[in-house]
Parts: C-alpha cells; sequence; structure tokens
C-alpha cells in the first residue's frame, strides 16, 4: 500500500524469490500501484476468488569496476546519471556493445526499462512502451543538441557509459537510490537475470490503466 516509490523499494526485499506484488495506489499517479483505494473491497475478493494472472517484469542489472549499489545492483525503473555540483552541462559517452552511439552533452541521461517508461524518462519526452516489449529507453535529460531524442533498443544489448565534465563528481539513480561517482566509474547494464511479478486482476490492462491515469480521451471539447 502506498504508491510507486513503495514498490521500487519493495522489491529491493523481494529480489528473485518470485513473490508477486499488488500495488494498492496511496499516492498520485500510480501506474506501478495499479489498484485504487475505492475498490480495494473488490480487488480482494479478485484476489480470493483467484481472478487474476501473474505478469512479469523485466529489471535491468547494473555493473561497474568499481563498488556501485552493490546491495542490489538492478532496478525495475531505471538507472540515470546527473551533473552534480555545476550548473555545467556533462558528458556521456554512450555505447552499445561496445560501439559508440552517441557523446550526449546534456544534464544527465535515462536508462529505461519498459516499466519506467513511463516514469522520468516520459517527464523528458521519452516514449510509452509496452511493458513485454524488451526494450530499453535512452533518453538525454535537456540535451544542447536539438537533433538528439531518445532512442529505443533492444534490451538484448550492452549499454555502457563514461562521464566527464568540469568537475570529478557526478550523482547517478538507481530507481530511488542514489550514490555519487566519479570519471573513473565505468558503467554496464544489461537486461537482468530475473523478473519481478506483478498480479494483474481480471480487468485490468496496461492500455486502461494508461489511459485512466493520463486521462486520454478526456478532453473537454470531446
Amino acid at each position: 500500500m502506498g504508491g510507486d516509490g513503495t514498490i521500487l523499494s519493495i522489491i529491493t526485499l523481494i529480489r528473485d524469490t518470485g513473490i508477486p506484488i499488488l500495488g494498492i495506489n496511496l499516492g498520485r499517479l500510480g501506474f506501478l500501484a495499479s489498484v485504487e483505494k475505492k475498490i480495494i473491497k473488490k480487488a480482494i475478493k479478485q484476489l480470493i476468488k483467484k481472478e487474476f494472472t501473474i505478469v512479469s517484469r523485466s529489471l535491468l542489472d547494473l555493473k561497474c569496476n568499481l563498488p556501485l549499489f552493490s546491495n542490489f545492483p538492478q532496478a525495475l525503473n531505471d538507472f540515470t546519471l546527473h551533473k552534480r555540483d555545476t550548473s555545467s552541462m556533462i558528458t556521456i559517452h554512450t555505447y552499445v556493445d561496445d560501439l559508440l552511439l552517441n557523446s550526449y552533452w546534456a544534464d544527465g541521461i535515462i536508462i529505461s526499462t519498459p516499466t519506467g517508461s513511463t516514469g522520468y524518462s516520459l517527464s523528458c519526452g521519452g516514449p510509452i512502451i509496452f511493458p513485454n516489449s524488451n526494450n530499453f529507453v535512452i533518453t538525454p535529460v535537456a540535451p544542447h543538441n536539438l537533433n538528439v531524442r531518445p532512442i529505443v533498443i533492444p534490451d538484448s544489448h550492452k549499454i555502457s557509459l563514461k562521464v566527464e565534465g568540469r568537475t570529478d563528481s557526478f550523482m547517478c539513480t538507481l530507481d530511488s537510490r542514489y550514490e555519487t561517482i566519479t570519471t573513473q566509474h565505468q558503467i554496464e547494464i544489461k537486461k537482468g537475470k530475473f523478473g519481478i511479478n506483478f498480479i494483474q486482476l481480471k480487468g485490468q490492462t496496461f492500455m486502461k490503466t494508461i489511459s485512466e491515469k493520463l486521462l486520454w480521451g478526456l478532453d473537454k471539447r470531446n
């Protein structure tokens, strides 16, 4: 019970046990905590009657040449890298399978799973991705070059990041957790070896969730 932040914390406890999650939204938007307070009784009845299916959401897995998020180096939503102690932009050299994709000159970068595509990445202009799409979304944060846009790649690829800037200190996040890194950190992101199970009640779909949460089709002009 809570919001999406609560669920992101819960997965660090559940890990690879396979225990399914049913999120009851006590927060605001809540894409992961999809059951609203007003239908809690109905949701419990559906659980008792087993009117649900189990869906698996993929994780991203982080590796680094230096200790980084060593307690739980996985994320359900995203990994981000940001400038920290300066107003100057940073340069993030981004490789896909060891081939240079781009050197992003920006405030930061977001590497998102399909689940995370409705989070920070969406706020920065990234696309909404269906949960079972088997993709990563690379979304720059306030890029200097106007021709740089979010890109979607299959999650069978490896993404590597190297950062540089006017300072030697940068901030990175893994879901709701954060740490400080330097130019010496070399980061590698792959699809996680296990997923997180969610309970999807009968009548719930991803399309229904995004339509309700984003108020699609409710334009007052219609």
